[in-house]
């Protein structure tokens, strides 16, 4: 039904931007993460997760009159988490993540407006960092991995502010790791994300890079 419901809207949305001319922006984001993580039942401390780089998203903007819009557009960003594993073991996750994001806008469009809305999300680039003791003895990183799910459903909320500064809170519905993924080390296969349930969920600043020309529908 939640994926019915999300088609539907994105339809009837698409619907209503094709007639529209909208203008391009450009934005860079510097990401304060989180995550909330259940491992064996018992819930986990997550460690904030601090990143400017590389995170970046090219937005098309449809105001319909001075209050009400959409946008939509593309992203490319940097999303994972750290805990804890035990005493000694530190564990560093991350994807880079291709977005759709979707959203409607209220307020004043050239000023202050609040929005939210809806971003489907596929991992193209996994990376894990283990450290021992502070020493760190392995890192990785696939494209592609199987780790994770094929893609990520994630909805948010913000506040753009003039100049084009935007705060932003974002949760990410689907579970960060796939928990059927098997792996076979000397023989023996595994599922090590089987009993561990993460969901990520940041605090994000953009800010506004380029700006193409504004048409007003209605002007």
């Amino acid at each position: 039904m939640k994926k019915t419901l999300i088609l539907l809207t994105l339809i009837m949305l698409a619907g209503e931007l094709k007639a529209q001319k909208p203008y391009i922006t450009g934005d860079g984001e510097v990401i304060l993460g989180f995550a909330r993580i259940t491992q064996n039942g018992i819930e986990e401390q997550s460690i904030p997760r601090f990143t400017m780089f590389f995170h970046g998203q090219s937005l098309a903007h449809f105001d319909q009159g001075k209050n009400f819009g959409f946008f939509t557009g593309l992203s490319l960003r940097n999303v994972g988490f750290i805990y804890d594993q035990d005493a000694s073991t530190r564990k560093k996750y991350r994807t880079y993540n291709v977005g759709l994001p979707i959203a409607i806008k209220i307020g004043d469009m050239d000023n202050y407006y609040v929005y939210g809305g809806y971003e489907f999300e596929v991992p193209v680039n996994y990376k894990e960092k283990t450290f021992v003791n502070e020493n760190k003895e392995d890192k990785f990183n696939v494209w592609f991995s199987s780790r994770t799910p094929a893609f990520y459903h994630a909805l948010f909320a913000g506040v753009r502010f003039p100049h084009g500064i935007s705060l932003k809170f974002k949760y990410y519905l689907t579970p960060f790791f796939n928990k059927n993924y098997t792996q076979t080390v000397n023989g023996v296969s595994t599922q090590p994300f089987q009993n561990l349930e993460v969901n990520t969920f940041h605090i994000s600043l953009t800010t506004m890079i380029t700006k193409g020309k504004k048409v007003v529908v209605g002007d």
